[in-house]
């Protein structure tokens, strides 16, 4: 006996099944605790989400030696149209004091400053963000809200500023786990129940999916506690997603395999043992692609983006796991009888044999050319939408799906005052040349004053305020002659930093991890693809469809973003998570597909085997990109436009390659390459039957 085999029979032994189960019983009891503190080990800080080297990012070091605590700035703002009173003025004095005792704020409180128009005030409070980033700020900013709201004469009130914004952003992920959990496990549910139609089986694979995802927060949890693992609310909201979606997809295969294993096998335990020995190499290859892909993320310049990609990696690899241990065990304690009411009894013949995919392949089968032209043909007009895909970051308005006090406070704000109010730039620089590069700052266009300058230890700090909004493309570009122009100061060694700075430093570092990681990507599932399949045509087929299928899921998303959402634009980072969530778990439905035609394909031919291949796994394929489309489809719950896009365009982009792409591009090329498919193995050496006999056989 092999020992992969002998492997395999270890989750489904007479005995051996039962330590399984104690030990995921024992292992979860353990992981409960740990998982439930990984809200706790998020890090939502700037320099969390920004790269490492760029400006803003040393700004943000620097500036703690002049301010120990790291702060944000909370703007107030009243607004009289009839124009503000002595009444207002004096209520605003008054609310100025209460705002220095509220939670978290520090250092002195300024303001308030009227308008040069007469109709508004500010007060400018600066707010300790600690060790919990954006959560932090919630307590502070809701308290400035009550205070200038509770005796406001008439005036509206408004608290924006980055505090402002940080802590609506807080908002829009509180509960963010338990918001994408709940909704992803009722739709797993459905859309399980619907799969399996049967009142218990649903059961199983939900339980081993729920078990992988908490044993994989708990692992994630250990490693930020302790080894510094960066997790944020994006990565921790994308890991639920991710291991609910995956562990599913890996629990159907593995599942539709053992229940056609069962109709060949009177024992349970052997059926289960030849299931995982065939199933199981394709679900290694597919995950180990996933995690492949996810890992290739750790050279993002962004921290955001590289610390998605190990937390994302543990939870597949945790979720793999569980699927080739827990979920086999339980089926195999509980029997036959959890597929009721139709349970595989031994020697009945399998359905999918002359099931509606099993048409489907016979049809395809007997015009392959025209099948794959037509249908890339048709894909590529879908990429047409591309043209309107603006993935060059998003303002503050624009990042929420509703309108939240922030951004109406910005709006009121750019209406009275300079519109980078509340959002200055820092400049630091040689203390002795503080000068130099404070007149350099003020005759930059686009600046609207600077700050006196503070020095500590020969370095100097001043803030400069911006004429425009600051998270327009004016005052990025405002960014970039400020630096020219304070770099020109020679010995001063300025930088400059601010959340303009940091929202440009952010994009482009984006835009240089788009064209780092998607080839990169792509040439590591290349080889991974190459090993499994043991040939180099197929992968490079498969990895041609699986870019045309993204390349349309983009084009389509792009026009419902602009005509049917009417969203402003997508993040910078956008087409890099689209692309390894969509290449990285769209080859896993090729996989699938191409493993079984294979293993087909060695006992008939090639062309025989695709549509052998297609009647076994069609109904299972379909039904796990059901069940992962509906999972990332779940982000779209929340109130941030970059979950939205991400959700719907992955969602569009599974279903893409569920239906069409791999049921039907991919069948079709293999029907008319035909033994070439496998070049150079030795199967394309396999001579094929006439193309008049396999019709026959159709």
């Amino acid at each position: 006996m092999s020992p992969t085999r002998r492997l395999a029979e270890l989750p489904c032994g007479r005995r051996s099944k039962w330590v399984v189960l104690a030990l995921w019983l024992v292992l979860l009891v353990v992981a409960g605790p740990l998982a439930g503190k990984l809200t706790d080990v998020e890090d939502n800080q700037a320099s969390s989400w920004l790269p490492g080297n760029a400006e803003s990012t040393q700004v943000l070091d620097e500036q703690r030696a002049f301010q120990p605590v790291d702060t944000a700035q909370a703007v107030v703002v009243y607004v009289r149209d009839g124009g503000i009173t002595p009444a207002d003025k004096a209520e605003a004095v008054k609310d100025a004091r209460a705002f220095a005792s509220a939670p978290h704020v520090v250092g002195p409180v300024t303001g308030p400053v009227e308008s040069a128009d007469g109709q508004a005030l500010q007060t400018i409070v600066s707010v300790d963000i600690g060790t919990g980033g954006w959560q932090d700020l919630r307590p502070a900013v809701d308290s400035l809200r009550a205070t200038a709201a509770e005796n406001s004469l008439g005036m509206t009130t408004h608290v924006t500023g980055p505090a402002g914004v940080g802590a609506d952003q807080a908002e829009a992920f509180a509960g963010i786990d338990s918001t994408l959990l709940a909704a992803t496990v009722a739709v797993v549910i459905v859309l399980l129940l619907l799969t399996y139609r049967s009142p218990v089986l649903w059961m199983l694979p939900l339980f081993s999916a729920a078990g992988a995802l908490v044993v994989a927060q708990a692992v994630i949890y250990l490693l930020a506690d302790h080894a510094g693992l960066t997790v944020n609310a994006q990565s921790a909201g994308i890991l639920i997603v991710l291991v609910l979606g995956a562990g599913t997809d890996y629990a159907l295969l593995l599942t539709a395999r053992y229940r056609e294993e069962l109709r060949r096998h009177g024992d349970r335990h052997e059926a289960m043992a030849f299931a995982l020995h065939r199933a199981g190499p394709a679900i290694l290859a597919s995950s180990a692609t996933v995690v492949a892909s996810m890992l290739c993320l750790l050279v993002a310049e962004m921290n955001s983006t590289s610390g998605l990609g190990p937390v994302c990696a543990i939870g597949v690899l945790v979720a793999l796991v569980a699927m080739l241990t827990l979920l086999p065990a339980l089926l195999v304690i509980l029997g036959r009888w959890v597929f009721w009411p139709v349970k595989p009894a031994f020697g009945t013949p399998e359905p999918t044999r002359s099931g509606r995919w099993a048409h489907v392949g016979e049809w395809i089968a007997r015009r392959p050319r025209k099948v794959w032209v037509g249908t890339g043909l048709a894909l590529a007009a879908c990429c047409v939408g591309l043209v309107s895909l603006n993935a060059t970051g998003l303002s503050t308005a624009g990042s929420f799906t509703g309108t939240p006090d922030s951004v109406v406070g910005q709006q009121a704000l750019e209406a009275h005052f300079p519109a980078g109010t509340g959002a200055p730039l820092t400049v630091v620089s040689a203390a002795a040349e503080s000068g130099a590069v404070r007149e350099a700052t003020r005759a930059t266009p686009g600046i609207a004053s600077t700050t006196e300058p503070t020095f500590h230890e020969g370095r100097a700090l001043f803030r400069a305020t911006l004429t425009d909004p600051p998270d327009s493309q004016a005052a990025k570009d405002t960014v970039d002659r400020l630096r020219t122009a304070v770099h020109a100061v020679p010995n001063a060694d300025a930088q400059v930093g601010g959340s303009t700075a940091v929202i440009l430093d952010a994009g482009r570092a984006a835009t240089s991890d788009n064209r780092t990681i998607i080839p990169l990507v792509l040439g590591v599932v290349l080889v991974i693809l190459a090993l499994l399949l043991r040939a180099v045509t197929a992968p490079l087929v498969l990895i041609a469809t699986v870019v045309l299928s993204y390349a349309a899921a983009l084009g389509i998303s792009a026009f419902f973003f602009e005509h049917v959402f009417h969203f402003e634009g997508q993040d910078n980072s956008f087409p890099l998570f689209v692309f390894v969530f969509l290449v990285a778990l769209g080859i896993d439905y090729n996989i699938f597909l191409m493993t079984r035609v294979r293993e087909e394909a060695v006992q008939q031919g090639t062309r025989r085997g695709a549509v052998a291949g297609l009647a076994a796994t069609g109904g299972v394929i379909t039904s796990a990109g059901l069940i992962l489309a509906s999972t990332f489809a779940v982000l779209g719950t929340l109130p941030v436009v970059g979950f939205a896009e991400i959700g719907f365009a992955v969602a569009l982009g599974v279903l893409l390659d569920t239906l069409v792409v791999r049921s039907v591009l991919v069948t079709a090329l293999t029907v008319d390459l035909d033994r070439h498919m496998w070049w150079p193995s030795a199967l394309s050496g396999q001579v094929p039957p006439p193309q008049k006999e396999l019709a026959r056989q159709l």
